[in-house]
Formats: structure tokens, sequence, C-alpha cells
């Protein structure tokens, strides 16, 4: 029989031992009600009242006690790097104004890999390493499923 969980913590206690986790890419972690793969085979039926971003180290509550905890999947990824802090502003602006996914550090930025925008950000002066770890990106103000931010695009 399938796990339950209609609850989240977040971010999860580190004094909580799961007894399962599962691992799920940044794209897979928003969610509301799922079926979810259990590294052990198992399976957890995710049932929440609404959706919600999971991040690295949450934890699902399960019906009857216990947790599985979430792990981000290690993705393949751009790291950019920039000459110093108001050169990461920049290139964080410019990424922005794409609307890509960004995961912002004070050190460097992190996004999915697209040879279109390393070009573009090597142009800018950024030193891009391909790297492949967890990724956690922001979520912006539009952020939603097929959304229209009612904003042209147009440049006149």
């Amino acid at each position: 029989m399938p796990y339950r969980s209609t609850g989240v913590l977040s971010p999860g206690p580190h004094d909580v031992t799961p007894v399962h986790s599962v691992t799920l890419a940044h794209d897979a972690r928003h969610l509301r009600r799922k079926l979810l793969h259990l590294e052990n085979d198992d399976v957890v039926m995710l049932d929440l009242k609404e959706a919600v971003l999971l991040a690295d180290g949450d934890l699902l509550v399960l019906e009857g006690g216990g947790h599985i905890r979430i792990r981000a999947a290690a993705e393949d990824l751009y790291e950019i790097r920039p000459r110093d802090p108001l050169h990461l502003i920049e290139l964080a602006w410019h990424l922005g104004n794409r609307h890509l996914p960004a995961q912002v550090e004070t050190r460097r930025i992190l996004i999915g890999r697209d040879p279109v925008i390393r070009q573009m950000l090597i142009g800018l002066g950024a030193e891009v390493n391909d790297v492949s770890e967890p990724f956690q990106p922001l979520r912006g103000a539009y952020h939603g499923g097929g959304h229209n931010h009612g904003h042209s695009h147009h440049h006149g």
C-alpha cells in the first residue's frame, strides 16, 4: 500500500530521520497532487491543498507517522562567474530579462544549459563553466503554469 502525505515541513528540521527519500529535478518539484516513486521502489501519494515548490531538504509528512526527504537531483547547468559584484548584478539582469530560471548566489549564478545564452554571457565578459549539481532557481513574481504576465516585449 502506498504512503500518503498531505503536509510538508519546509525547511525540514535536521533532527528528523526520514524513512525514505525521493530525488527530483527542479522542474519536477512544483507539486500539489502526484504519485512519487521513492529510491526503494515504494511510492508516496502527495495530496496537498495547494501547489508548493519543494526545496532540497524539505520533508513530506506521512499519514500514520514518518517523513520522506526531498532531494534535489543533479542537473547539467552553467556556472556563471562574474568579474566582480557589480558584474554579477548586470549578468543577473540580462538573465532575468529573458525570464530564465536562475539560482543567484553571492559569487555565481547557475542556469540550465543553453548554447545561445552561453555565448551571450561570454560576450558580456562572464566565465561560464559546465557543472552538474542540484538546482534551486528563484521563482519570480510572474511564476505560474502558462503565465501571461501582461507586459509587452516590443522595443520601440
